[in-house]
């Protein structure tokens, strides 16, 4: 694929995922759909402010939550260094995060901080420990939400995107199944870079790149699936992750959202189908559903996952990024950019982690 499609591409992932943050700001974590639509009408289509006595109160419509600020983070040290480095990416946490916070959830930038992170805030400032015992087992998604733009930063070296993403996931969470999801999402989101789309076919590309050793999932196949027969020598492909069934996933979303006999309407109510709650594997199916289901329309794709209420701001984060790789940032709406009340200085950012995915030194 030409340098200005992967430029496109790439920055549509990273700016994508901003707008997913910022979108759901105000609307966050309301359960009750009924409370959600009194409170912002039948349908979220822009930037809103947080109501007094809600989560993120205070904050003003186009502002990132906490996870925006951490990918901003994340982003600044990947262009600044190049690519991944774990001591520069630690020190930013240690001094431009951590100073924030006090260790309580309604706190710090975004006036929310996740589990995960105030786990590693203690285990850093109160018990003194190092960034390698730092990381706890919260269940969600706020690895991928900053090593998205990891990558993005590999998407076309999937060996270097599978290490940087398990090094960084293992900094604030330990669980392997959330490690094993967490590389999953990654490497989806590498090939929708590259130019491929979210379809069904994508996790036979991606168990394509199982067989060749660039991701490390455990394989029991080699090639086409099919049925072992007795006498049939081993074909395991051992990987440092027990099974591929999370590459599996993706394709299977998008399978259901292209069948005329599975449908979800309005699309929205996804998040009743797979789950509104903040877990990871509740997350996923609905973020790939609904990315597959609005390829080629952001718009369509993000105010979905934000009017889905309950963690919709996880779940329009990482549908922002799937769907801003898909379309591009050509493709998303200009108004969504221009309301981000930081894309001055992040647009720059952007384009610039853009240019460096598809021109690796």
């Amino acid at each position: 694929m030409p340098d200005n499609l992967i430029k496109n591409r790439a920055s549509g992932a990273i700016m994508g995922a901003f707008i997913g943050d910022a979108l759901a700001l105000g609307p966050h974590w309301y359960y009750d759909l009924a409370e959600l639509r009194r409170n912002y009408g039948d349908w979220i289509d822009d930037y809103t402010d947080p109501k007094p006595g809600h989560y993120h109160s205070g904050l003003k419509a186009g502002q990132l939550s906490q996870a925006g600020f951490i990918l901003a983070l994340t982003l600044g040290s990947l262009v600044e260094r190049e690519g991944y480095d774990e001591k520069d990416f630690c020190r930013r946490m240690d001094e431009d995060l951590f100073p924030l916070l006090d260790g309580t959830p309604v706190n710090g930038p975004g006036n929310y901080t996740s589990q995960s992170i105030r786990e590693a805030w203690r285990r850093r400032v109160l018990e003194k420990l190092p960034w390698s015992q730092a990381g706890g087992n919260a269940d969600t998604t706020e690895a991928i939400e900053r090593t998205l733009a990891i990558a993005v930063r590999y998407a076309l070296d999937p060996g270097k995107l599978v290490r940087a993403i398990i090094d960084n996931t293992l900094l604030t969470q330990t669980d392997g199944t959330v490690v094993t999801l967490t590389v999953a999402f990654g490497a989806v989101l590498g090939l929708l870079v590259q130019g491929n789309r979210l379809d069904p076919g994508i996790s036979r590309k991606l168990m394509a790149l199982v067989q060749s050793g660039d991701l490390p999932f455990h394989s029991v196949t080699r090639g086409k699936r099919h049925a072992l027969q007795p006498g049939d020598t081993d074909p395991s492909h051992e990987g440092l992750f027990a099974s591929p069934d999370s590459l599996g996933t993706p394709g299977q979303m998008a399978a259901a959202a292209a069948d005329p006999d599975i449908r979800i309407e309005p699309a929205w109510k996804v998040s009743i189908v797979y789950g509104m709650s903040c877990a990871i594997y509740h997350q996923l199916p609905a973020s790939y559903y609904l990315s597959a289901r609005f390829h080629d329309d952001f718009e369509s794709a993000v105010l979905h996952a934000v009017n889905g209420g309950g963690q919709n701001q996880a779940r329009a984060i990482l549908t922002g990024a799937l769907t801003g790789a898909q379309t591009g940032l050509s493709g998303i709406p200009r108004r969504f950019v221009d309301g981000l009340e930081r894309s001055n200085e992040l647009e720059p950012l952007i384009l610039e982690l853009a240019s460096q995915t598809a021109n690796p030194t």
